[in-house]
């Protein structure tokens, strides 16, 4: 029989520790093997998705490519292209008279409507006449009188004129007697300028207009009293009618030389916007100096304005015509691209594909471009949709933009 020793011997300690099982090592490896596997399985996924998704912009680019862009189209053209100088003008009447009277007096008639045309002479406003007439006949009177006083004094002097020659009066009673008619005649002169003057005040009681042209809003109405300071109304002349405009100094030399070989300058006038004609005239004179503060020079122009398309002090834009290039190569400002290389175009090939065409520019005016080279007339241009196109790109042409033959102030 075991003694308690050797039974408490063959007890385990507590807490003593069981030795581990080999089998159970690999499982660490396994479980990391496990996770590479699935890390692995991942990273192909998400890189064949990122293919595909190249793949499927690629094919889409490949698409948008092949699909026709509408666009808007032009022909270059070669023509005459006039050359223009722009400025800012004030349209200006011509002649603006102010209608005042001459004599005081009241207004009888008014024999005008606000914003009526009248004709040089045409009777405007009546002011009463009566008191005029009546100075008139008194000048009359008195011319009368002194006739016939000195019809009297013209006989005296007859008769002291036989009596002194045989000594009955004294030579001094003849000399009276002739200074006395001098005297007479001199009255009636005098008589005869009272009676001019009345009848000048006379006729001023009837104003008429010194000008045709187009009557302003009246300032007076029948029964005011008027003095010869007092504005009646406002006539100005708008046929022909003038623009007065400024250039700066750089650009006056074509014009200058012009006007010293007597070459008549064309004038256009537009709105405000500079899109469309008013008028269309001819370049009068430039002032003598130029204006050192804005280093520009003023001119005018004429205009016909027959259908009274001009106002005056109204403002507008004006194009001068200095010169024509002949055969000039044109296309619209809005078909020039600007690239790394330089500039160009985007040409239409007869299979509605696009391509880069360079270009060189000779000069910009308004809308329009000039060309020295690049372009061959007939061709078509894209002008609007660049944005869309690249080399190769299908087009479809939705518009097609004609240059006018004026070739300077756009279609």
């Amino acid at each position: 029989m075991a003694t308690t020793h050797e039974v408490l011997t063959q007890i385990p300690e507590k807490g003593a520790r069981r030795p581990k099982k080999p089998g159970r090592r690999w499982v660490p490896w396994l479980l990391a093997v496990v996770f590479a596997v699935i890390a692995v399985m991942a990273w192909r996924a998400a890189e064949r998705r990122q293919q595909e998704e190249q793949a499927m912009r690629a094919q889409q680019a490949r698409a948008a490519a092949l699909r026709p862009v509408p666009v808007a189209v032009a022909k270059v053209v070669r023509r005459d292209f006039p050359v223009f100088l722009t400025g800012l003008g004030s349209v200006t009447a011509y002649n603006t008279v102010t209608i005042q009277p001459r004599v005081s007096g009241q207004i009888t008639r008014i024999l005008f409507r606000e914003g009526q045309h009248v004709t040089a002479g045409q009777l405007l406003v009546e002011i009463d006449p009566r008191p005029y007439q009546v100075q008139l006949q008194q000048a009359q009177g008195q011319l009368a009188h002194d006739q016939a006083q000195l019809h009297d004094a013209l006989l005296d002097l007859g008769r002291d004129k036989a009596l002194v020659a045989s000594g009955v009066i004294p030579r001094q009673q003849f000399d009276t007697q002739q200074a006395l008619v001098g005297q007479l005649q001199g009255s009636i002169v005098a008589d005869k300028a009272q009676i001019a003057n009345a009848q000048l005040n006379l006729n001023y009681c009837k104003l008429t207009a010194p000008i045709a042209g187009k009557v302003g809003l009246r300032m007076v109405d029948i029964g005011n009293i008027v003095q010869p300071t007092t504005g009646i109304l406002v006539i100005t002349q708008l046929q022909p009618i003038a623009v007065i405009f400024t250039l700066p100094e750089e650009q006056l030399t074509p014009i200058l030389t012009g006007l010293r070989r007597s070459q008549v300058f064309r004038v256009d006038a537009y709105d405000r916007t500079d899109q469309h004609q008013i008028a269309s005239g001819t370049l009068l004179a430039t002032d003598n100096l130029i204006n050192q503060t804005t280093g520009t020079l003023r001119l005018k122009a004429t205009f016909p304005n027959q259908d009274e398309a001009l106002f005056p002090n109204e403002f507008v834009n004006v194009h001068i015509e200095t010169e024509v290039l002949r055969h000039a190569l044109i296309v619209p400002a809005a078909a020039l691209q600007h690239g790394t290389e330089g500039d160009f175009v985007f040409a239409v090939n007869s299979d509605r594909t696009v391509a880069e065409q360079p270009v060189k520019i000779d000069m910009t005016q308004g809308n329009y471009v000039v060309l020295s080279s690049g372009a061959n007339p007939g061709e078509t241009v894209v002008t609007d949709g660049q944005d869309k196109l690249h080399v190769g790109s299908h087009v479809i042409p939705q518009a097609l933009q004609t240059i006018v033959a004026s070739g300077a102030q756009g279609p």
